[in-house]
């Protein structure tokens, strides 16, 4: 079993990573693969509603010069797939949006190809509107077909500087316990 994880942080070891490797320890505790994808500070441009995902049927998007389809290639191959992202003025990161849109507009447009994955999402932020970061990236799943699990409580730390999810408890166990219902969900589906 495999999980393929895309940061949508700029920083690439700051606290959304930081997340995803916590999810990643209890994962890879169970014997599954996991492999992060760094989309924060890459410049990916948005859907340019063309259609032509539609029109070739071949599971790539149009736009050659990014990173967007690699990564659809690698969540194709994946039992399940973990979006990042900080809360960037109460939404996601502007390369997370187009990430997700172009994704997502691919796999619908050839049959839902993430469909039966498991998907988690997680974020950081410095206090509030982290819940419109996780619902933004918990629609993407949603509208894939995918199947979320859950932890004890919704999947963010309240962490803004450098290391500040490290100072983060209760964050820390909810990426804990999000590892193992995600580690048990993949199990359950394989």
């Amino acid at each position: 079993m495999k999980v393929v994880a895309f940061n949508g942080s700029p920083r690439e070891k700051g606290n959304t990573a930081s997340m995803i490797r916590e999810v990643f320890k209890v994962l890879e505790k169970e014997g599954i693969e996991c492999e992060l994808v760094q989309i924060g500070g890459n410049v990916i441009r948005g859907c340019q509603a063309c259609g032509k995902c539609r029109e070739l049927q071949n599971k790539r998007c149009i736009i050659e010069n990014d990173l967007v389809n690699s990564s659809i290639a690698k969540m194709i191959e994946a039992d399940g797939i973990i979006i990042g992202s900080p809360t960037y003025f109460a939404s996601l990161t502007s390369e997370t949006k187009a990430f997700i849109d172009r994704c997502g507009y691919v796999s619908r447009s050839n049959g839902n190809l993430f469909k039966r994955k498991a998907g988690v999402a997680v974020t950081a932020v410095r206090r509030a509107g982290a819940l419109n970061v996780f619902q933004a990236i918990n629609n993407f799943y949603l509208i894939s077909e995918m199947i979320v699990p859950g932890s004890v409580y919704w999947n963010l730390s309240i962490a803004r500087d450098l290391d500040d999810f490290a100072k983060d408890e209760e964050g820390i166990k909810t990426m804990e316990i999000l590892g193992e219902n995600m580690a048990w969900l993949l199990k359950k589906l394989s």
